[in-house]
């Protein structure tokens, strides 16, 4: 199988053989056994060039993806017995990458103290590729390469919040619609300049409404929009991954929850599933322990067990933790 797809892939015997180290003569007797064998031809074969007859047009589909499975297989039998070492280069919009990343590397390496973090935050637009990044975090706001490989993590909801001290100063909005007559904290983003949007989940995307809003601060960094609504300057909306600490610790309070103001997901992309090195595969795989839920918002369900946790101490609870928290 081998050899018939590396010879559609060149177009030529010749050249397939080259490639494969063989003489043309063995790779030519090779396709005329496999074709005995399957009773088909799978080749037109003329003295100018090759083309794969209907049945071998399907019979090369499954061929690649069998190979390739084969090759996962190997590669995961191989990699195995191998010691990650060596530098991994990681980058991450700077969000989720201060916010998450941040938690879970230290005990990465604590499991693979042979591994250098080389890690990359930035905003900027980063191509793997090019600038030879094993692993990076990405928001479906973001455009990624279609020869990447791109792995769901999870999914974080846009959240409408402020801090105590705002509300307590400018008062808390009734509905959506009184938005406007507060102060905003605003991603650079040209469609949420000058208008948010959301829709009533009780009743469904029918209900989406356009808010038009009065910027008091806009910027193109989450940290700053973050900071400046802890400062108590405005109303904000963040991803879930960003402001649940927040939330649970009383920083923020969350506006119309009941109000769906987007979501973001977040994936892991990496450029090929295939030849990993053992130090890839086992960050991509420990990761992806993290997230095993890639459809849920993980970020507000631990907001959720947080808030209910201190809500028991505070009950006299010692234990919060071996408690099931219905709901959450």
């Amino acid at each position: 199988m081998r050899i018939f797809a590396k010879v559609v892939e060149l177009g030529n015997f010749a050249r397939a053989a080259q490639a494969l180290s063989m003489s043309k003569a063995v790779v030519t007797r090779y396709l005329a056994d496999l074709e005995n064998h399957l009773g088909t031809r799978l080749l037109n074969r003329s003295t100018r060039k090759l083309s794969l007859t209907e049945t071998g047009q399907v019979y090369i589909d499954r061929v690649r993806t069998i190979l390739s499975d084969i090759d996962d297989a190997d590669a995961i039998a191989s990699y195995a017995a191998k010691k990650p070492s060596g530098t991994l280069r990681i980058y991450s919009v700077p969000q989720f990458g201060k916010a998450q990343l941040g938690p879970l590397l230290p005990e990465f390496a604590r499991h693979y103290p042979d591994v250098v973090l080389d890690v990359k935050i930035t905003d900027r637009h980063v191509d793997l590729v090019e600038e030879a990044i094993d692993v990076g975090f990405y928001l479906d706001v973001q455009k990624v390469d279609g020869d990447m490989v791109s792995r769901k993590l999870a999914t974080s909801e846009i959240l409408l919040c402020a801090s105590p001290d705002y509300l307590a100063k400018h008062g808390t909005p009734a509905t959506p619609e009184e938005i406007s007559q507060h102060l905003c904290l605003n991603p650079s983003y040209d469609f949420l300049r000058d208008n948010w949007m959301a829709f009533d989940k009780r009743i469904g995307r029918d209900s989406y409404r356009s808010i038009p809003i009065q910027s008091q601060v806009i910027s193109n960094n989450a940290d700053m929009l973050r900071a400046c609504a802890l400062a108590g300057m405005g109303l904000v909306l963040r991803p879930s991954f960003q402001v649940g600490d927040d939330l649970a610790m009383g920083r923020m309070v969350r506006l119309f929850p009941e109000h769906c103001f987007g979501a973001l997901s977040v994936s892991m992309v990496y450029p090929s599933r295939r030849q990993l090195s053992a130090k890839v595969r086992r960050f991509v795989d420990f990761i992806a322990s993290k997230f095993p839920h890639p459809e849920e918002d993980v970020w507000m369900r631990h907001c959720i067990h947080r808030v209910c946790e201190e809500k028991l101490r505070a009950l006299g609870i010692s234990h919060p933790a071996r408690m099931r928290i219905v709901g959450a």
